[in-house]
């Protein structure tokens, strides 16, 4: 290991896409098993990483590997989300029965698809009373506030500078969840005895503003090394080499296969776009485009060969059918998305085309598998960098101490 190496700045960022969020639980058991090659089996992504982001159901998984048991350490090892996934998903979103079809065909003129019941429970039984400046590393998780017609942006960092930005965990996932038709938005007030007055949030889906996370994580780390590296209060755009970046995608159908034909679209009504065979046209609209536009800028930014290996996206791009859904939680659909995203680490290294916006293998870079075993490397030499730096400092710090006695 070189022990001369730049600290680094490490950022995991998983998109939102509902049950597709089985996808990138494939590439983060993945990864935490290289670390444990590396570290023994106690290792956990939280261990490495200074900011895990999330949106909906990146969220939801940001949260679980993030959130503290009575020994602090993470309540939920990586391996553990696919099973979790596998269990709850289909009470989460209930497949078609009558009722439901009665609720599918209610939730057109009033009310959700779900009632979002089960997520509420399940948070409740696992992190009822945990804030969100209490996670072992930080965590960002978007959402947007209906009332405000804006973003909000929740973090552990924030929740730790401001106690009105700092609510309950659960309520934080409930609120990024809440994807428009499919559950209901949520609201809840925090309350502050050094403020005169609560404050309130009117909460949807986080994907409305940032499906793809990763960029506001990026500007979350300039945030907080601002208080403790000079460097960063000049922040410039080579400074972007000192971050290592993994951005993990839940997939999205092939692009060239034309899912809607402009002449077909110019016919559509409401309801079309709402609902249009067994998809959300709308919803898929702008969580696309939102979660393309980060990482094509990323990408723009990390094109230097300066930054090779800093920053990796990992993307299914050919879904379609049931697997292209974000609530088909039928055994069949689940059991093929774990399969999609076991294939995704096997498939070749693939970066964003500048000019079409297109995945496009890189050569030389292997696979996926290859570029996750090479970043887990990475994220283990600048781990024990840290310690090594924090063991060197233990000496002049027990002087210190001894002086002040």
């Amino acid at each position: 290991m070189d022990r001369t190496r730049e600290k680094m700045r490490t950022i995991l960022s998983i998109d939102g896409g509902g049950v597709r969020g089985l996808i990138p639980a494939q590439a983060l058991e993945f990864l935490e098993t290289k670390l444990q090659e590396l570290d023994g089996p106690g290792a956990r992504l939280a261990d490495y990483f200074d900011i895990i982001a999330g949106t909906s159901t990146g969220g939801l998984m940001a949260a679980m590997i993030t959130s503290p048991n009575g020994h602090n350490r993470p309540l939920f090892a990586s391996k553990d989300l696919t099973n979790f996934y596998m269990k709850w998903l289909p009470h989460i979103f209930p497949q078609r029965t009558t009722s439901s079809r009665f609720r599918q065909v209610k939730s057109f003129f009033c009310g959700c698809k779900y009632s979002g019941q089960c997520l509420q429970m399940i948070l409740n039984e696992n992190i009822p009373s945990l804030r969100l400046s209490e996670t072992i590393t930080n965590v960002l998780i978007p959402t947007f506030d209906v009332k405000l017609q804006q973003p909000a942006i929740f973090s552990t960092f924030q929740a730790k500078e401001n106690p009105l930005k700092n609510p309950f965990l659960k309520d934080v996932c409930i609120a990024t969840s809440a994807a428009p038709t499919f559950l209901p938005p949520h609201y809840f007030t925090i309350h502050d005895q050094s403020s005169a007055s609560p404050r309130s949030f009117h909460l949807i889906d986080g994907g409305i503003a940032a499906n793809n996370p990763t960029l506001l994580a990026m500007n979350q780390i300039i945030e907080m090394c601002v208080k403790e590296d000079p460097i960063f209060k000049t922040f410039r755009p080579k400074e972007y080499g000192k971050m290592l970046v993994l951005s993990l995608g839940t997939g999205q159908e092939d692009s060239t296969s034309a899912s809607y034909d402009a002449k077909d679209v110019a016919r559509w009504g409401y309801f079309k776009w709402i609902k249009n065979k067994n998809r959300t046209p709308i919803v898929e609209v702008f969580t696309n485009a939102s979660a393309d536009m980060v990482d094509i800028y990323i990408a723009n930014m990390f094109q230097s060969s300066l930054y090779k290996g800093k920053y990796l996206r990992i993307q299914e791009t050919n879904l379609s059918g049931a697997a292209a859904s974000i609530d088909c939680s039928s055994k069949e659909n689940l059991e093929n998305l774990v399969k999609i995203g076991r294939m995704l680490l096997d498939k070749s290294v693939s970066k964003v085309d500048l000019e079409t916006g297109l995945f496009q293998e890189v050569e030389n870079e292997g696979t996926n598998k290859d570029a996750l075993t090479r970043f887990a490397k990475l994220l283990w030499e600048e781990r024990n960098r840290r310690l090594e730096e924090r063991k060197s400092r233990l000496p002049s710090l027990s002087s210190h101490n001894k002086e002040n006695k």
